[in-house]
């Protein structure tokens, strides 16, 4: 066995990190870099000795409790942004960590800084056994059926411990979490590449979070190349910095950035409503409630049980943002929420999906020299929509213009460019056997309507993606409404492409 961990996954320039190491074939070779446009080693150190420290049955909750091994100090010139930390052992197996250096102390080097959705790969790690899903562990190997995989979620995780692999260092040929091409004709419904996930024998989790040949990574590949210059955090540092936003004009949230603590929401929050831009170039985001422990080394993730696993105030109790007994539904900031959006082009969910945005609202501003019309798709080709999206409930104007209805948090003022059908879940009487882990939408139906009744759930799994904006106190949101987004980048769609440069000419991101 070879893994590794750090200390704390964010750091200044110059400031040291503690690497704590399990290795069975050592010495080891460390390799620190860079990873944006292109990998640029910073730090490589030989000879590295470290014992060999058996992982307890309890690391997925309590961590592993290694000794350090090594301790690191960072370059006072290591520029901002995401370190890939690469050990490799004598017999040339090898393992991935990160650490996220923000920028000096004092010293912003960009109006615009990038947060790095590090609460989701905490929720999806699995490594020890499980994690906030499932016994991934029991499941993988086939030893625990999946209802009881799933009953054997923790909501208790410790951030000592390393990375699922193919979490944190996914190789550069992973699938996309979406079916390239719709289904055919009495096709058999599939999710991603299966044969590719059957040979690297993938868990359902791995392919949600991480920043390496995922969704962050293709945004800081993009972004560099055309020249943007941004800083980049943690989301655990807005938990612990609630001034760290005043530095900043804009803030982007670009991976699949799922779980928001309540201090990295209220002060997302204060930042926009005081005049700052908030870019979410992403879907499913802030759609459950966390909250940290032991200055970071126990994260707090109940999910669908967060009422029932602990007794605890209701201001620290983690569940649904849009449960009713927080009275702050994620829209609000948002502007959009997965209880209204869902899946698109995975198994049978909207299986035939065009995949882009029907485009209404062509003379919203983010439109400006796209080229895009009234009807147009959006992203087809990429495909756009895909994995997760997020929307809202909507009614057509006397201009033939979509408008959103204030349920759930969505504000009135929501401008709606484009839309494209998605759902919660696969249809269970379609003849297909299900491929996507269900949705509680009973508890979905309960909080946003207050009907859980089986015909209401049923209006829950139609849901919509949307790619909107709306102004809220001086500031102003961007949503695209989809985790695809920064693919779309990738893929160098010109109308993704322009939409996203005006994004940074409004929200205030300069080039080098």
């Amino acid at each position: 066995m070879l893994a590794c961990y750090t200390d704390r996954l964010s750091l200044h320039p110059g400031e040291t990190f503690a690497l704590h190491i399990s290795v069975e074939n050592g010495p080891c070779r460390l390799e620190i870099a860079r990873v944006g446009k292109a990998r640029e080693i910073v730090h490589t150190q030989d000879g590295i000795a470290a014992g060999h420290h058996p992982a307890p049955v309890d690391a997925d909750r309590h961590g592993c409790g290694w000794p350090v091994a090594l301790e690191v100090t960072t370059g006072a010139d290591w520029r901002t942004g995401y370190y890939d930390i690469a050990l490799t052992d004598a017999a040339g197996e090898q393992t991935h960590h990160f650490v996220c250096i923000k920028p000096a102390k004092g010293m912003a080097g960009s109006k615009a800084v990038l947060v790095l959705a590090t609460n989701t790969y905490h929720s999806y790690n699995w490594w020890g056994g499980a994690n906030a899903y499932s016994n991934v562990t029991g499941l993988m190997t086939g030893t625990v059926p999946f209802d009881q995989a799933m009953d054997q979620a923790i909501g208790v995780s410790s951030t000592q411990r390393p990375f699922t692999q193919m979490i944190i260092a996914a190789p550069e040929d992973a699938p996309r979490l979406i079916n390239m091409r719709s289904r055919g004709f009495k096709e058999k419904p599939w999710t991603a590449d299966p044969v590719w996930m059957r040979k690297h024998r993938i868990s359902p989790y791995d392919g949600s979070a991480g920043f390496l040949n995922k969704w962050e990574h293709a945004f800081a590949a993009w972004t560099e190349e055309e020249g943007y210059v941004f800083d980049y955090v943690t989301d655990y540092d807005l938990e612990t910095d609630p001034d760290l936003l005043s530095a900043y004009t804009s803030a982007f949230f670009v991976g699949h950035s799922e779980y928001w603590s309540g201090n990295e929401r209220a002060q997302v929050e204060r930042f926009v409503d005081g005049g700052g831009f908030a870019a979410i170039l992403s879907g499913n985001t802030c759609f459950w409630k966390v909250r940290w422990e032991d200055d970071g080394k126990t994260y707090v993730c109940h999910k669908w049980k967060g009422f029932e696993a602990e007794d605890v105030p209701a201001e620290l109790a983690t569940h649904l943002w849009s449960h009713r007994a927080f009275n702050a539904p994620e829209a609000e900031i948002t502007g959009l929420s997965f209880n209204f959006g869902g899946y698109h082009r995975l198994g049978m969910c909207v299986s035939r999906g065009s995949a882009g945005f029907t485009i209404y609202n062509d003379k919203h501003w983010a439109l400006e020299g796209t080229d895009l019309f009234y009807g147009d798709i959006l992203g087809g080709e990429v495909p756009l929509i895909g994995y997760e999206s997020d929307g809202c409930l909507f009614e057509f104007g006397t201009d033939g213009l979509p408008k959103s209805l204030t349920v759930g948090g969505v504000p009135e003022n929501l401008e709606i460019i484009g839309i494209a059908p998605v759902t919660l879940g696969e249809d269970p009487t379609s003849g297909y056997a299900p491929m996507i882990p269900p949705e509680k939408l009973d508890v979905i139906a309960g909080e946003i309507y207050g009907d859980p009744s089986p015909a209401m759930q049923q209006r829950v799994l139609r849901g919509h993606a949307m790619l909107a904006s709306f102004k809220r106190g001086k500031g102003e949101v961007f949503n695209t409404g989809t985790t695809e987004w920064a693919h779309g980048l990738a893929a160098k769609d010109p109308f993704v492409e322009v939409i996203t440069h005006n994004v940074m000419k409004r929200f205030g991101v300069t080039k080098a």
